[in-house]
């Protein structure tokens, strides 16, 4: 029987792979990418499947399912993560911080469990979010005023292009909001590790994004106790329907669909008054999707199941109980359409379209 990709998404859509190859260690997956590419066939390097929506028709290639599991510490030997038991404490740290070697395939909720219990803090707001390891600095993912390119030290990959191992330091990754080179140039390297540099402590990062310090009850730029931030992150994102539930319909999606718009300040100016706004470096203004969606006239809940917009939140487009890709993709157009009508600004999709389009 072929191998369903609804099976391996969290939206649940998806047809079936033509090929599909388990890739529990570097050299299966590195070979298996080579070997495809060498015989020209199509690849599709599918991890936790959470950030993508495959056609309905499936995938006419090889799927290479990234299963890679360990951490290493500060050169240390591989060993996998126990997502029940992350509550041990690490000693030994330099006053410049720790490095932690991570496989492409580890979890990336128990990755952050795992660092709480160490002691070791910066990821500790990017907790719940799905997915593995291996894709977070393709999209710089980033939640309640973290991003993993504040802790990224390297992120290492297989060069499709050159058939090389490349790696490379943070300051080569380019990257910026829910971006990176590995995004620029989609397909070309496959993250087969990424190594993140933390500092120890029982305090978390200065706390930067305003709802989540209302939770705790600490100002903007406070800190609090890392598992406290984390529990208050996983209940903000609870209630969101952002945790992934297989009892809640609402969670059945694949996070954000789409990113913030960041416009001139031209277009900004043009927006009601308001609308938020969030000046970046560059000159232009990032604002809110989920306030223009809203204003727009989506409503939670809005659209005809088998595919609407979550009923807790307006960012997420998600699959009732037996939604196809088409379904989901007509959401995103109407959405997509009607917030340009209203405001002159075009949403972009966050997710990786396999066989789809919105155009």
């Amino acid at each position: 029987m072929p191998e369903l990709l609804a099976d391996h998404t969290t939206l649940r859509v998806g047809g079936p792979a033509r090929r599909w190859v388990e890739a529990d260690s570097t050299d299966a997956l590195v070979a298996a990418v080579a070997d495809a590419d060498a015989a020209g066939e199509p690849v599709l390097v599918l991890s936790g499947g959470s950030n993508v929506v495959v056609a309905d028709a499936g995938f006419d290639g090889v799927v290479v399912h990234v299963a890679t599991r360990g951490v290493r510490t500060d050169g240390g030997t591989f060993c996998e993560i126990d997502a029940d038991a992350v509550g041990s404490t690490s000693e030994g740290a330099s006053c410049g911080g720790i490095l932690v070697e991570v496989q492409a395939g580890e979890n990336w909720d128990d990755f952050v469990a795992w660092t709480v219990g160490q002691g070791y803090l910066g990821v500790e707001a990017l907790s719940g979010i799905p997915g593995a390891v291996g894709s977070t600095p393709i999209q710089n993912v980033g939640a309640y005023g973290q991003e993993v390119a504040q802790t990224i030290w390297s992120v290492r990959t297989w060069d499709r292009r050159e058939r090389a191992y490349k790696t490379f330091a943070n300051a080569e990754c380019g990257f910026a909001y829910r971006h990176s080179r590995f995004k620029a140039e989609p397909g070309r390297y496959v993250v087969v590790s990424v190594t993140f540099q933390f500092l120890q402590g029982s305090l978390g990062a200065p706390i930067r994004y305003g709802e989540l310090a209302r939770r705790l009850g600490v100002e903007v730029g406070g800190r609090a106790p890392l598992e406290q931030v984390r529990e208050a992150v996983l209940a903000l994102r609870r209630g969101k329907g952002m945790v992934l539930d297989a009892d809640d319909h609402d969670t059945w999606s694949a996070g954000s669909f789409f990113t913030n718009p960041i416009v001139d300040a031209d277009v900004a100016a043009q927006l009601p008054d308001d609308a938020p706004r969030f000046p970046t470096p560059d000159g232009r203004v990032k604002t809110s999707a989920a306030w223009l969606i809203e204003q727009a006239g989506f409503a939670k809940g809005y659209g005809t199941p088998p595919a609407t917009l979550s009923t807790k939140h307006t960012l997420a487009l998600t699959n009732r109980g037996g939604a196809r890709a088409s379904d989901i993709v007509a959401l995103a157009r109407a959405v997509r359409d009607g917030v340009a009508a209203r405001f002159g600004v075009t949403l972009v999709p966050e997710p990786v379209l396999v066989g789809v389009a919105l155009d």
